[in-house]
């Protein structure tokens, strides 16, 4: 279960903790003796709120200094490392800047990963996992028409640059990498959306083949926070179109989590 800072405030950080025990009593009753659910903060901006989530019990943070110059970037994260391996907690850092603009978290302009830095990064931070930036980025408009191909009258973005990822790998070998913005927008959902009331105009993402390549490599978790939003998204607007006389959000929630369920498996 991922928690983004702008989740938290919505839901109250209160409620969420108790939900993560609920899932994972749920579990239990289920049959599962040891459920493996995580709790994990996302793009966390600063040690307190980091300390305040691991106080909590959450299982793992994320701490984004990748806004930060480097040394800057540096110290916060050891900072966020020093306090969460205490209480046994993993740390995931960022280097290098996704564009694009997801909850709280926004950038103009996206900055690669430099593979020269992610050894002295790893190194002095002591951090778990590290987000890296290859060409991802966060939201449903990942790219501007002028930036992708046209082939077959579909806009085929550009490749995510495997060349970095590679040479990350050989300077970190086995280290856990995290790949954020990695929502492939599936055009079905898009169609839906913009077919009963929406707008959604050329919303690009990753080809789901790059994803599956990236998937080959070190990468161990791709954040798709957007597809699930897309999927939720279309089966409401579908439902609701069908069955305009509906108001109870049960009616309409329930298609909306089998459809983001759908997404997920496959």
């Amino acid at each position: 279960m991922q928690v983004s800072k702008g989740a938290r405030n919505y839901a109250n950080a209160t409620i969420l903790r108790y939900m993560a025990e609920g899932a994972v009593a749920y579990a239990k009753e289920l049959g599962c003796a040891h459920p493996e659910i995580v709790l994990h903060l996302d793009h966390g901006d600063s040690f307190e709120l980091c300390k305040d989530c691991i106080d909590m019990g959450f299982s793992s943070v994320m701490i984004d200094g990748s806004h930060l110059p480097y040394e800057e970037n540096v110290a916060l994260a050891k900072k966020v490392v020093e306090y969460a391996h205490q209480f046994d907690v993993t740390v995931e850092a960022e280097l290098g800047v996704l564009a694009g603009v997801e909850d709280e978290v926004s950038a103009a302009e996206s900055h690669y990963t430099k593979p020269e830095e992610v050894i002295d990064f790893a190194t002095r931070t002591g951090c778990d996992s590290l987000a890296i930036s290859i060409g991802t980025s966060h939201g449903a408009h990942k790219f501007t028409p002028a930036q992708c191909t046209l082939v077959n009258g579909v806009l085929v973005p550009p490749p995510l640059a495997f060349d970095i990822l590679h040479e990350i790998e050989k300077k970190l070998p086995g280290f856990p990498i995290v790949l954020h913005g990695s929502s492939s927008v599936p055009m079905d959902e898009v169609n839906t959306i913009n077919q009963f009331g929406g707008k959604l105009e050329a919303a690009i993402g990753i080809p789901e083949e790059q994803l599956r390549e990236a998937s080959k490599s070190a990468v161990c978790k791709i954040n798709i926070d957007s597809d699930s939003r897309l999927a939720m998204t279309a089966a409401i607007r579908k439902h609701l179109a069908e069955h305009p006389g509906d108001f109870d959000p049960r009616q309409y929630l329930k298609p909306a989590r089998e459809n983001m369920k759908k997404m997920y498996r496959f």
